[in-house]
């Protein structure tokens, strides 16, 4: 038995091995080769964002055919692609490699229970309970910490939307067109917000190949998820179709943001108090009736024992 178990071991090992290697020194074609000479020395921070995005859809090829192990329909992949671009992830190749990273880990944790032979001494119907455990928590872990990173990002794009409308309304007030002040928001925001510039950035790639501004910022909407934007995407089409004033209704708007971020913390402050109800009452105050009444205790219970003899 404990043969068979080193035999399989040593194969499934062997076969991801040789995948991987196959996978990582697969060369470009010639044509690609001779294009990418012809095509010259670029930047830095293209040569950069080339290297990423052909590791990236390495990283999708090799986990596109182990994605395909659990079975899924077209809403959920549609609903788990609209997750993975809320949370930052927007290239294709986001969704194998998320699905494949669920198929692994389904497959590498009871098999890991298999070959340490943690199982051996325990009865059946708990080793049933514990290979259960470990394909429901393989299915839903990735879930939990996409769903994580969505709300993470979602707070982060909407603490930082104030900042970026006060810029919006210096850019539009000084001159520059709706379009140009978001392309100059989000190259001067990038290192303080990078989660909106990079969303910026997409309405600027969009207006670019000749989408409509309302689609775009419509997408924009669709894509972060966040009731401000949303609202924010509602009055700016609305101010494009009736002709008022841009820079008004955007330093209105943003106004309005800040005040609403102002009552959030506000919010958060007030319910701090609540929250340290618990630890106070099971952690603090048992410690503190220990250390208090423990001495007195003591002397009452050692003066009850002299008394009783």
């Amino acid at each position: 038995m404990l043969l068979a178990i080193t035999a399989l071991t040593f194969f499934l090992v062997a076969s991801i091995a040789f995948y991987l290697l196959y996978l990582l020194s697969s060369k470009k074609s010639k044509v690609t080769e001779r294009l990418s000479e012809l095509e010259g020395k670029g930047s830095a921070k293209s040569v950069a964002a080339e290297a990423m995005g052909e590791q990236e859809s390495k990283m999708g090829r090799m986990f596109e055919p182990i994605s395909r192990l659990i079975p899924k329909s077209l809403k959920e992949v549609g609903a788990t692609r609209k997750k993975l671009m809320a949370a930052g992830y927007k290239r294709s190749s986001a969704v194998h490699i998320f699905f494949g990273i669920k198929a692994l880990l389904i497959i590498i944790a009871p098999l890991l229970l298999f070959v340490s032979g943690f199982t051996r001494s325990m009865p059946a119907e708990n080793v049933l309970i514990l290979y259960i455990a470990c394909f429901v928590g393989g299915y839903i872990i990735p879930d939990f910490i996409l769903s994580t990173r969505v709300t993470a990002r979602k707070e982060r794009i909407q603490l930082s939307l104030p900042d970026a409308l006060d810029l919006l309304v210096v850019c539009v007030e000084a001159g520059l067109g709706l379009d140009q002040a978001i392309l100059k928001t989000a190259e001067e925001l990038k290192v303080t917000h990078p989660d909106i510039c990079d969303e910026l950035n997409l309405v600027t790639l969009e207006l670019r190949a000749g989408k409509a501004r309302r689609e775009a910022l419509k997408n924009l909407a669709d894509r972060t998820g966040v009731e401000d934007i949303q609202a924010l995407v509602s009055m700016l089409v609305q101010t494009d179709k009736f002709g008022t004033s841009i820079a008004q209704s955007l330093r209105v708007h943003s106004d309005s943001l800040r005040t609403k971020r102002r009552q959030r913390a506000e919010e958060r402050a007030h319910k701090v108090s609540v929250k340290l109800v618990f630890p106070l009452v099971f952690l603090i105050f048992p410690s503190m009736f220990v250390v208090i009444l423990g001495p007195g205790m003591i002397t009452i219970m050692t003066t009850l024992f002299q008394g009783s003899k």
